[in-house]
């Protein structure tokens, strides 16, 4: 009887085994697959957990923003299809008298976000608050200029780093006393989210009056969350890690920029973050590698600001430091202005390892104007810390300004050509 027991269940093991490996369902209730002793993948641990989810930031679109750009990342975002899209500000151009114009800056902008497939929230910058009429446009479109949501869990905390704005183009930003008591309202009554997304338009922790702008007590309000933060305004990308966090200082898309390339941290992107449980995992998506299923490039109207800019020359050349190139230094030029007497920033490029550069302007190595220049070179190493600050010089300090460097160049008509020689 007992032996009969045995083949019995075992028999009824082997059925069921059988069934199984014909029909046998995955871990997922939304895969059907049939499992067998060997099968073609690596396992069905599929990557859906409902807490994740992706949105995408889109950064600075200002400071002469160039024509078809920006309207063409928002046809790229619909075909990405992000749960969202953020920015960080600086979404049209500002700064001017004129209400009719920034009247219809607003339209045009409005216009593109409106064919976004999903929701877009607001940043502003400084430009889209240049003026008492843009201040209080921004209130009638779109009431607050700083405010919070949360999503499956996560806390997105929108600043304005330009309470109040102030007049100067050139002035710094800030916090003000009342946002600062919001923030830390906001954090204290959701003290425990899973992760913290912080936007904002100028990244303050790198400005130079970080003591007194308002940003350390943002930090302060932050300390016990886990946290990121998203910057704009530089119009150059970099990432920073303060108090074991980290920060980015996105590009842009579509702004002004020389667009020199991954090296420089100059091209259009926009920052694609999937939020996952352990924190968000982050992509940058540069739009030259965004394309349709036909890989048509998508064209649009967008027209882009026209600027006043001067003829410019070719410019390349050779810097050695007593004899050695130096590697990542940055050369700039200084053009000589008789009226003012003082020198203008004109163009820049780093040192390549063999000594050689060439000078963009306007442009990716456009060269420069006619005219007399002084040259400066700084190497910082390293050239930014993690921290935002510059590394130690390794040149003597008298070629980092134009008034006490004794690099004289003139650009001429035509290829220019110059060996800057360093010495201690």
């Amino acid at each position: 009887m007992k032996r009969f027991l045995v083949g019995v269940v075992a028999t009824c093991l082997l059925l069921t085994a059988a069934a199984l490996s014909q029909n046998l369902k995955s871990p997922s209730s939304d895969l059907q697959v049939q499992v067998e002793s060997r099968n073609p993948w690596t396992h069905l641990r599929l990557n859906n957990d409902p807490s994740d989810f992706q949105f995408a930031i889109v950064s600075d679109r200002t400071g002469g923003h160039r024509p078809g750009v920006f309207s063409r990342a928002v046809e790229q975002l619909n075909l990405l299809q992000p749960e969202f899209v953020l920015s960080v500000g600086d979404l049209i151009e500002g700064y001017k008298p004129d209400e009719a114009k920034l009247t219809n800056e607003w339209k045009e902008f409005q216009g593109f976000v409106s064919k976004l497939q999903m929701p877009f929230f607001y940043v502003p910058g400084n430009h889209d608050q240049s003026t008492p009429y843009l201040q209080q446009q921004w209130k009638e479109k779109f009431g607050r200029d700083y405010y919070h949501f949360v999503y499956r869990d996560v806390l997105f905390l929108v600043l304005n780093s330009d309470d109040p704005f102030r007049k100067e183009k050139a002035q710094e930003g800030q916090i003000s006393a009342d946002q600062v008591a919001w923030a830390k309202k906001v954090l204290s009554e959701n003290c425990c989210p899973r992760w913290t997304v912080v936007a904002v338009h100028r990244p303050l922790w790198a400005q130079a009056n970080v003591e007194t702008n308002g940003w350390l007590e943002i930090e302060k309000a932050l300390a016990g969350h886990k946290y990121t933060v998203f910057a704009g305004h530089i119009h150059r990308y970099r990432k920073f890690v303060r108090n074991g966090m980290n920060y980015y200082q996105l590009a842009t898309t579509g702004g002004g920029s020389r667009m020199r390339g991954v090296r420089y941290g100059e091209f259009d992107h926009f920052a694609w973050v999937t939020m996952k449980k352990d924190g968000p995992v982050i992509a940058n998506i540069l739009l030259d590698g965004v394309y349709p299923e036909d890989m048509k490039k998508p064209v649009s109207e967008e027209p882009g600001v026209p600027e006043n800019r001067k003829a410019t020359h070719p410019v390349r050349g050779k810097v050695f430091f007593e004899g050695s190139p130096p590697a990542d230094a940055l050369v700039t030029f200084h053009l000589f202005n008789p009226t003012t007497k003082k020198f203008d920033r004109t163009g820049e490029a780093l040192v390549d390892p063999d000594g050689t550069f060439t000078l963009s302007s306007y442009t990716a190595n456009d060269g420069a104007p006619v005219g007399e220049y002084a040259a400066t070179v700084v190497w910082y190493t390293p050239l930014v810390d993690a921290q935002g600050k510059p590394g130690p010089n390794q040149l003597p300090e008298r070629y980092s300004k134009p008034e006490t460097s004794d690099l004289r160049v003139k650009v001429k008509e035509g290829p220019n050509d110059f060996v800057l020689e360093l010495r201690k």
